[in-house]
């Protein structure tokens, strides 16, 4: 369920966000991307791209699943991190006070909330990654092995997480693989997370896998016969969704001009092509113009029922593309795509250190 703050409640909080972050930034390790200043999601995709390729070699993906995360935080356990770092008995106080403030329902009742971060508070991302960080710290000495430890078949990981949102690439066997859902899921134990056994899954890079809207496969390379290559591209269900947000603006709404209608789908692809365009993308980018193209002419040929495709053409469609005065349709096929440059541990903190 959503806690959203009251006012008063969102200052207070914004506030002590503005003084609890750069403390908890200093902590936190380079394999949480969510919710953190600086960071984004195609950070993650730049990082699993880097080492599901050549040389690095890992091949094996443990994709996590943690059930309710947000609503399930054992709040002792928050507490003890937060302690590690706060020693100011009017902070944890205030911490703690958000913690336990209750969602009100719609009848006006007041449920309590004896575990978790209520989501919509300015503070809870940033008390999630505190939480979640039992994971990072769990998998963080174990990155990188030796040659020796190598031939002694001992694996290498690398946790990328987002969040909750987190997954594991391995490099070794599936048996390795396998080993770290039960190692992962005692790391989260303690602060009274568990995974969901029906949307944790183990797989090979070669089946592909799905992170933050991508899809991630090793296929063939491309003009590169006998080589293999990692690529990242919108996923079915990322497609799906922007797909019915223009379906949704393009069924309804026909008493209302041209402009706005292109207005409002925009801003939508815009959105989208811009959080995607780190990819192989332009074939999905074609796809997703042309069927927006032919939902504004549906939408068209309903507004104006008696009009003929000539007087709809000459009016609407100069070129063959939806316009209206000055707003054009987005040409998302026109969208340009490249590959994100991964950062690695040399992305920097908006805040400096004063000696």
């Amino acid at each position: 369920m959503l806690g959203i703050p009251t006012v008063r409640d969102r200052v207070v909080q914004a506030a002590l966000k503005l003084v609890l972050e750069p403390i908890f930034e200093a902590g936190f390790l380079p394999c949480s991307y969510g919710f953190r200043p600086g960071r984004r999601a195609q950070d993650a995709i730049a990082e699993i791209h880097v080492f599901a390729s050549p040389p690095h070699g890992y091949e094996w993906v443990v994709e996590g699943d943690i059930q309710a995360c947000f609503d399930e935080i054992d709040h002792a356990a928050l507490m003890g991190r937060v302690r590690r770092r706060i020693a100011d008995r009017r902070v944890l106080a205030l911490v703690r006070a958000f913690l336990k403030a209750g969602i009100l329902n719609q009848d006006g009742g007041l449920r309590d909330t004896i575990t978790g971060t209520p989501q919509g508070g300015i503070l809870s991302p940033l008390l999630a990654n505190v939480a979640l960080g039992v994971l990072d710290e769990h998998f963080a000495g174990r990155q990188t092995t030796t040659r020796a430890q190598r031939r002694r078949g001992q694996p290498s990981l690398r946790l990328i997480r987002y969040a909750d949102d987190w997954v594991v690439l391995v490099r070794g066997t599936r048996a390795h693989a396998e080993a770290l859902v039960d190692e992962a899921a005692a790391a989260l134990a303690p602060m009274g997370l568990r995974l969901s056994a029906a949307k944790t899954r183990i797989g090979h890079l070669d089946e592909g896998f799905d992170f933050l809207g991508f899809r991630i496969q090793r296929q063939p390379k491309r003009g590169a016969p006998g080589q293999r290559a990692v690529y990242t591209w919108p996923s079915k269900k990322a497609l799906a969704a922007v797909k019915a947000k223009v379906r949704a603006l393009t069924r309804a709404g026909s008493n209302q001009p041209l402009a706005a209608l292109l207005g409002h789908l925009n801003r939508v692809l815009r959105g989208w092509t811009a959080y995607f365009r780190y990819g192989v993308s332009k074939r999905t980018f074609d796809y997703l113009g042309q069927f927006t193209w032919n939902r504004v002419l549906r939408w068209l040929r309903r507004k104006h029922p008696k009009a003929s495709w000539g007087w709809l053409r000459r009016r609407y469609l100069p070129g063959w593309w939806p316009t209206h005065g000055t707003t054009e349709l987005l040409r998302c096929g026109h969208v340009t795509v490249c590959r994100y440059r991964y950062r690695g541990a040399q992305i920097p903190m908006p805040w400096t250190t004063t000696g």
